[in-house]
């Protein structure tokens, strides 16, 4: 389990550099700029929420012992 939520994390960041890419700073509310912006948000709460789990797993295992 540790290993899969190390790869979605990856491939969540995978998905923000490439969102990145797609941004237009002169018009970021505009167009593609817009869904590469939610896209980046999208991901960003993905990161988070994996981490929450992570934490999680760890404090289960230390409560465990």
């Amino acid at each position: 389990m540790k290993v899969f939520t190390y790869v979605l994390i990856a491939l969540a960041l995978g998905l923000i550099i490439f969102n990145i890419t797609l941004l237009d700073f002169s018009n970021l509310f505009e167009g593609n700029s817009m869904v590469a912006l939610i896209g980046i948000a999208a991901s960003l709460c993905a990161i988070c929420i994996l981490l929450i789990f992570r934490m999680s797993k760890i404090i289960d295992e230390k409560t465990r012992e």
